[in-house]
């Protein structure tokens, strides 16, 4: 009986999608994503630590060698795999079409070793049709490709490995370096150091209505005067000072203006009227760079949870692969998306030919089509409302929006500019002609807008000049006077740079070269979650750690951050991929160097020579004060002119670094310290109870008598054992607001409930390290609030002690906030307090709350955006490797499994590499 044909794909809801196709004679099964890594230092085989792979489970001397081992997931499937294998007559590798993709088949042939025909197939939509048509036509394993993702994995350990070490010794709390990570967490520092040098400029103009003989209405803006354009703000510089030869209006000076107008007749005489016609072109289809942005624009989703709601719709059969950099699409979905835009808007609203749009890529590793609804008819939004999860309906239907729209006429229509003179305003002892102007967009043809509507969009510039198209103005003639009413002279400031978000942080990535669109999610996750970049809303604002950090690696890897040198070298992976250079003539250049170019290696080695780490760690604000990042985070190290000491001052952890300005610093400087807030005097004692900022939270103590100076010819007595009482505060509580009995209350903790009546042991109330709870003898329950410790009554806490340890029904916790349902789960998303610290939960997936967030301050897309990103990463493993496997050489066999287990561990390393898709 003949057997079946096994196909192997990466994801469980992929393959349950794809079975659907193709019928009983197949088995379609998944391998989770990768089976085998490059190995941990710690995971080499005893008798391999000391050899040339100890230092990076590379073999750096012999062609750059690289040593596997199976994940602890991977075990399992490869286990599962080569059983389904045995059965199969054919196997067919059907992993994604990019370079992860094909280096997961590799992996996979490797390990499975199957005696059957293996053949390659690749797809870039989940339909019926498409997955028929890639069982016919197949290909073998893409040598070059996997030459390309195992390279770039050498490269990010070679990089991580050399680098890391050196940040760790000069940088206290610095993680670890990344070859892309790196040049994006540059970026993000740059903008902070331009926010933080940015002089602002103050600038006036005046704003009015004008009315038509007809009574039609419309605002005006003051634009020249005396035929001079008065100043706006792009004509300002950084530094505060103007860079055109433009007329600078003070707010004084608009003042006077106003109060000229309205003690005469405002009145303008229409001078001339502007008309240009007006075309607009609708944008390519999606990119995964592309969908990344709109979709944080629009719909606030991050970067890695637009990509986890895209593969969720790409592997249940809805749009295309979701990871490209190609604006092409197939003659199947141009036919698809004009004949949508046919029936939906208009024979009309399509142009005579396709549209083509043509990218600036040639990476090999990319799916060959945009992003768009897969098949060669899209099923609209509307159809799929109820079938869709909410925050899959929103992507889809932005998707869909832009693949129709992309096949869609131009909008066109024309520009109008009316200039209005009001002659003879008195400027002091001078007479002025101000000229006042209004413009809008007359759009005589929507075209594609119909489809796109790009107003949504609040904060881009194209939905500003949606809104000014919106606005229509009256019809004038020259020489008609239109009274002015409604004057109000308005000043405005120059604004900084606008810090990075995601979509910005992507594009800028894109621009530069930095990174590929598998990549782009996983930067931005990489930077926040090593605590050099956190969000601040929607903008990514750099730690005080990322300062120094990126100070050394200027200073001493230049060329490792610098922007060009990192796009080169993607591009240099791209032609490793393309098969246009060798991998390993490629990575002796990169480490060892040649006449030219200097390798990391060497680099490396000369990086730690003469650091010095204050100086390195230390950001002077003024002649007295710097900060310095300690082991404990930053702080302001202030010196006495008078005296010459130093003292430290703590810094508000909600103050961004550009708000860190001189005068702020000085204000933190001379403000009076918190530490020692005295509460009161306990009524007992006599003593001092004080509120203080410690190293782990606020706390309350009592203050202890000083000893009593020895009588001349007295023996001094020994300085007494005895310690102050302490207690950490609650939450809920702050150093500046506590009062001596709350403070009485914390330090008499532990509180007696009551006694068992069962046992006879007393059970008390208190404060630990993982929270509130209860105990009674060598037993303990934790409680579900701190306030629960003072009002606990012992039949609650007997009833507490009645329910299991772990896992017993209990009154869940009473949640911090509340939000509405979540865009993946559809269920209530709420704020806690956990043993850990506070969490957002959907009830299914928790994620911790970083920190330096305020869980109150928590708004409801940052929950579901720590949620979305929690289930990205997956569960996290900690069960040991599973035995290691050595990559065999080209087109040889590999080697035989090895099986000697590691026994010591292997000294501190961290590595900055991408993580895969």
């Amino acid at each position: 009986m003949p057997g079946k044909k096994l196909v192997i794909v990466e994801s469980p809801a992929k393959a349950k999608t794809i079975g659907k196709y193709l019928g009983d004679d197949y088995e379609v099964m998944a391998s989770v994503g990768h089976v085998r890594d490059l190995a941990q230092p710690k995971e080499l085989p005893a008798d391999m630590k000391k050899g040339p792979y100890g230092k990076f489970a590379v073999d750096v001397e012999n062609g750059f060698d690289p040593y596997y081992v199976t994940t602890d997931r991977g075990r399992k499937t490869v286990s599962d795999l080569k059983r389904a294998a045995k059965d199969a007559d054919e196997i067919f590798l059907a992993t994604d079409e990019d370079r992860e993709g094909e280096a997961i088949a590799w992996h996979l042939l490797e390990l499975l070793k199957p005696k059957v025909p293996v053949k390659r197939m690749v797809f870039h939509e989940i339909t019926q049709e498409s997955i028929q048509k890639a069982t016919e036509k197949t290909r073998d394993v893409d040598t070059a490709l996997v030459d390309a993702q195992e390279t770039r994995r050498i490269v990010d350990r070679l990089y991580g490995f050399e680098v890391s070490p050196v940040l760790w010794r000069r940088v206290t709390g610095a993680k670890s370096a990344g070859r892309v990570q790196s040049p994006a967490v540059k970026l993000i520092v740059d903008r902070e150091i331009e926010r933080r040098a940015f002089v602002p400029a103050t600038y006036a103009d005046i704003d009015a209505v004008a009315t038509t003989p007809r009574g039609e209405s419309f605002p005006v803006t003051l634009q020249r005067i005396d035929g001079v354009r008065i100043a706006q703000g792009r004509d300002f510089g950084a530094n505060g000072q103007l860079e055109a030869e433009v007329r600078h209006v003070s707010a004084d000076e608009a003042t006077a203006l106003v109060a000229a107008m309205n003690s005469g007749s405002a009145v303008g005489d229409v001078v001339s009227i502007d008309r240009k016609p007006y075309t607009r072109r609708p944008a390519a289809p999606f990119t995964t760079s592309t969908l990344q942005q709109e979709a944080g624009r629009k719909l606030r989703y991050s970067a890695q949870q637009t990509m986890s709601v895209a593969q969720g719709l790409y592997e249940n059969g809805y749009i295309t692969y979701m990871r490209t950099d190609s604006v092409t699409l197939s003659g199947q979905a141009v036919n698809a998306a004009r004949a949508q835009a046919k029936d939906l808007f208009g024979a009309q609203s399509v142009p005579d030919s396709p549209r083509l749009y043509q990218g600036k890529s040639k990476n090999a590793q990319e799916a060959h089509e945009a992003i768009r609804p897969s098949g060669d008819t899209f099923p609209t939004p509307a159809s799929l409302k109820t079938v869709l999860r909410s925050d899959e309906f929103k992507l889809y239907e932005l998707i869909w929006k832009r693949t129709v729209a992309s096949q869609m006429v131009d909008a066109k229509g024309h520009t109008v500019t009316i200039t209005l003179a009001v002659d003879g305003v008195a400027l002091g002892e001078s007479r002025s002609r101000l000229e006042f102007t209004a413009s809008g967009t007359i759009l005589t043809e929507r075209g594609f807008l119909f489809a796109y509507e790009e107003s949504a969009d609040e904060e881009s510039d194209e939905a500003k000049e949606d809104k000014k198209a919106e606005r229509v103005l009256p019809q004038v003639t020259e020489g008609e006077k239109t009274p002015l009413s409604e004057l109000e002279a308005k000043t405005h400031d120059t604004q900084p740079p606008a810090r990075y978000t995601e979509a910005s942080l992507v594009k800028a990535l894109e621009e530069r070269g930095i990174g590929r669109p598998s990549t782009y999610a996983s930067i931005i996750s990489t930077i926040i979650d090593r605590g050099y970049v956190t969000r601040r809303g929607s903008a990514l604002v750099p730690q005080w750690i990322a300062f120094p950090v990126m100070r050394l690696l200027s200073e001493r890897f230049e060329e490792l951050v610098d922007f060009q040198f990192t796009a080169e070298l993607e591009e240099d992976l791209d032609r490793i991929a393309r098969g246009e250079y060798s991998r390993g003539e490629w990575l002796n250049r990169f480490y060892f160097g040649d006449d030219d170019h200097r390798g990391l290696k060497a680099v490396a080695s000369l990086a730690t020579e003469e650091i010095d780490a204050k100086e390195l760690n230390t950001i002077y604000i003024s002649d007295t004060i710097s900060l310095r990042v300690g082991k404990y985070g930053p702080f302001l190290e202030v010196i006495d002119t008078d005296t010459g000491e130093q003292r430290r001052v703590s810094l508000p952890p909600e103050l961004s670094p550009d708000e860190l300005t001189p005068q702020k610093a000085q204000e933190l400087a001379d403000a009076p310290p918190v530490e020692d807030r005295i509460v009161g005097v306990d009524p007992e004692t006599g003593r001092e109870i004080v509120a203080k900022n410690g190293r782990f939270g606020p706390y309350v103590s009592e203050v202890l008598p000083e000893e009593p100076e020895a009588h001349e010819g007295e023996k001094k007595k020994k300085k007494t054992a005895e310690k102050p009482k302490t207690a950490s505060l609650f939450q809920s509580m702050s150093v500046d607001t506590i009062d001596l009995d709350t403070a009485l209350r914390l330090l008499a903790l532990p509180r007696e409930v009551g006694v068992d009546p069962e046992s006879g042991e007393m059970i008390t109330s208190q404060n630990g390290r993982y929270g509130p709870y209860l105990r009674k003898g060598t037993d303990s329950r934790s409680i579900d609030s701190e306030e629960l410790i003072f009002d606990i009554t012992l039949d609650q806490a007997l009833a507490r002690f009645a329910e299991p340890k772990y896992g017993g029904r209990r009154q869940a916790a009473a949640p911090l906030k509340t939000f509405g349902e979540d865009p993946v789960s559809g269920k209530a998303v709420t704020v806690k307090s956990g043993r850990f610290g506070p969490y957002v939960t959907d009830g299914e997936t928790n994620a911790t709350i970083p920190r330096g967030m305020d869980p109150a301050q928590i708004e409801e897309s940052d929950a579901f955006t720590l949620l979305a990103e929690k289930r990205a990463k997956g569960p996290s493993t900690r069960a040991k490797k599973a035995p290691a496997k050595k990559k065999a050489p080209a087109k040889k066999k590999a080697p035989a499994k090895k099986t000697t287990a590691a026994k010591k561990p292997a000294a501190k390393k961290a590595e900055a590499e991408e993580p895969t898709s």
